[in-house]
């Protein structure tokens, strides 16, 4: 097949999408149906020798069944659990198809895992097997194969040159599957799950603790997908079989898993599995998606670089840059229109940067969907100004995860996350709390009845955030209750605000403020690297961080990004002094989740002493 994607057809009469996802009575079944519809049309791409190759809806469907005749062949029984660690591929998808058509239950676990994580959900979930995909991911999985009691099967992607693991057989992926012939109807036939049934055990990475199992039944990413399915055909012209999504968030999290994998079976769109982060700009104007899944980091990130590239051009790009801003705002106040003496401005802004900023993505476009974490209003408008559809949602682990979202028919609020989807209720409790019910709550933490009594009651899920619901039924976020940091007057400091104003600076890339119980606020910051480098030129010193970090004219300079910020807040939230961090946080040393949030008890045990030394 072609490598680029072929033009949109012209947008067809709406479909019952959603309705497909609401009759379905479990996941596989769902996606049987859409491969016996969409049967030759592409479904998962991949790169391979430098092209994209697309495996049709209805070879997927044959490689689910033999998955699950394999798995039942291997002694996988109804209710096992299965743990599935692997980068982003077709095979990812497959395997946690194949894994609920055998009537097992898939256990996705994050390739960042360390051993000491693979050994607690190997004895928590007491999986009985594991699909692995290379064997560099074995080899921080298979030391804690040995020790668990119930895993004795290991299913290798790619080849595994080690020795097999001591009463735990190692079977090779292409051998173990190729034993069975497709028996697709036969696989349908046998499929007895109900929407009320287990379908995975995600585990939560957490910001701190133990990671705990959340049960997720059928039926609540189901109604997930119903949901979102009819937000895309009220507001974004699906077209079945056309529709692209570009996957490079992990899918062992709940928020790919059901939006960026379930939700793309939902529509009956095509999934391109990204490279990885460092190509992701690339395989965008590759693949031209129509719909993307995202974190808000990566539009941190992408305003930094746009407004950086739009100075290094300056002249005219700077003047058409600052008026796209203006008129985005302008119009986002009017609540979407302008006045008739800015729209042939606009309308030039339409042909020249806009249309630049959306060529980054492919052209193609339709919206980007936000969650996983706060995103800064000053970022939404910021792309909403240079032509790009962004809707903010949220959600939890426990809920499926989607909860609300932003939409263009319900008025996109970018200090909101949008109105509660489609069969989800929301109610603020008396102290702030916003509690959720609806089939996407869980039934409960695995293995965890304290837990699940604590977040379940009287049939809603306790979130542990705090927030309020506007006239216009959009749910606004306003803490976490257990991320509040109380001064030592009992002033209340919402962290990931502040946080969030600090990475908004060009020098400041990542930030974490501490002083609960202190008389002030003190933070840590990591410097953006790429302004670093261009202050050290500038002021004649090393292009050496270590060095850097070490020179009290640089960590000034933060400061005084710092105190731009501070500009901006009461008095109560004004960070007083910081430290520059060592090293950027991230997945790999412990210091963000998957999702690109911060571990504070992980920086604060690296850092506490350094910071709690700012206090003199």
């Amino acid at each position: 097949m072609s490598d680029a994607p072929a033009p949109l057809p012209a947008a067809s009469p709406a479909t019952p999408l959603a309705d497909r996802a609401d009759a379905s009575t479990n996941l596989v079944l769902h996606f049987l149906d859409q491969a016996a519809r969409y049967s030759d049309d592409p479904f998962l791409w991949h790169k391979a020798d430098g092209a994209w190759v697309a495996r049709s809806w209805t070879a997927t469907a044959a490689a689910v069944s033999q998955v699950a005749q394999a798995l039942v062949a291997a002694g996988i029984k109804r209710g096992d659990r299965v743990i599935l660690v692997s980068e982003n591929r077709p095979e990812w998808c497959i395997a946690d198809l194949g894994i609920m058509a055998a009537g097992a239950i898939t256990v996705p676990a994050y390739t960042t895992n360390t051993e000491a994580d693979h050994r607690h959900i190997l004895d928590n979930s007491g999986a009985v097997a594991v699909i692995v995909s290379t064997a560099k991911l074995a080899a921080t999985l298979l030391p804690a194969v040995v020790t668990a009691d119930a895993c004795r099967l290991v299913i290798a992607l790619e080849p595994l040159r080690v020795a097999q693991a001591s009463g735990t057989r190692i079977a090779d992926w292409d051998t173990l599957i190729g034993g069975h012939a497709p028996d697709v109807a036969a696989t349908q036939a046998r499929i007895t799950a109900g929407r009320a049934d287990l379908a995975c055990l995600i585990y939560t990475s957490g910001t701190g603790g133990t990671p705990r199992g959340v049960r997720q039944h059928h039926g609540a990413i189901l109604q997930n997908v119903a949901a979102a399915c009819a937000i895309i055909e009220q507001d974004f012209a699906p077209t079945p079989g056309r529709d692209s999504f570009l996957s490079f968030l992990p899918l062992s999290h709940a928020y790919e898993h059901t939006c960026g994998q379930f939700t793309a079976i939902g529509l009956g769109a095509s999934i391109h599995y990204a490279e990885g982060l460092d190509k992701l700009a690339a395989n965008m104007e590759e693949v031209s998606p129509t719909i993307m899944v995202v974190v808000p980091r990566l539009f941190e990130v992408l305003r930094a670089r746009i407004g950086k590239g739009i100075e290094k051009q300056g002249g005219a790009a700077i003047t058409l840059f600052n008026a796209a801003l203006r008129l985005g705002r302008k119009r986002y106040e009017r609540g979407g229109t302008l006045p008739l003496t800015d729209r042939p401005y606009d309308a030039l802004l339409d042909r020249t940067i806009r249309k630049r900023v959306q060529a980054r993505f492919g052209g193609r476009l339709k919206t980007l969907v936000a969650g996983g974490a706060p995103l800064n209003p000053d970022v939404g408008l910021f792309f909403a100004a240079l032509g790009l559809t962004l809707c903010q949602g949220y959600g939890q682990t426990e809920a499926g995860p989607l909860i609300s979202c932003n939409r263009p028919s319900r008025k996109i609020k970018m200090h909101s996350v949008g109105p509660a989807l489609r069969g989800t209720s929301i109610r603020i409790a008396p102290d702030g709390e916003i509690l959720v019910r609806g089939e996407c709550v869980m039934d409960g933490y695995w293995m965890n009845d304290s837990e699940s009594h604590r977040a379940l009651q009287d049939g809603w899920l306790l979130t542990g955030d705090i927030g309020r619901i506007d006239d216009d039924g959009h749910l606004i976020i306003t803490d976490r209750k257990k991320d509040i940091l109380v001064n030592d007057k009992g002033d209340n400091v919402s962290p990931a605000r502040i946080e969030g104003m600090l990475t908004l600076q060009p020098e400041i890339s990542q930030a974490m403020v501490h002083g609960d119980g202190r008389p002030y606020l003190v933070g840590l910051v990591v410097a953006n690297p790429e302004w670093a480098l261009d202050w050290a030129r500038d002021k004649g010193m090393p292009r050496d961080f270590a060095k850097l970090h070490a020179e009290p004219e640089f960590a000034r300079a933060l400061m005084a990004a710092v105190d731009r910020v501070n500009a901006r807040v009461a008095a109560h939230e004004k960070v007083r002094r910081i430290i520059v961090a060592d090293a950027p946080f991230t997945v790999d040393n412990g210091e963000m989740t998957p999702s690109l949030k911060i571990r504070r008890h992980r920086i604060e045990a690296v850092y506490g002493p350094r910071l709690d030394s700012l206090y003199g």
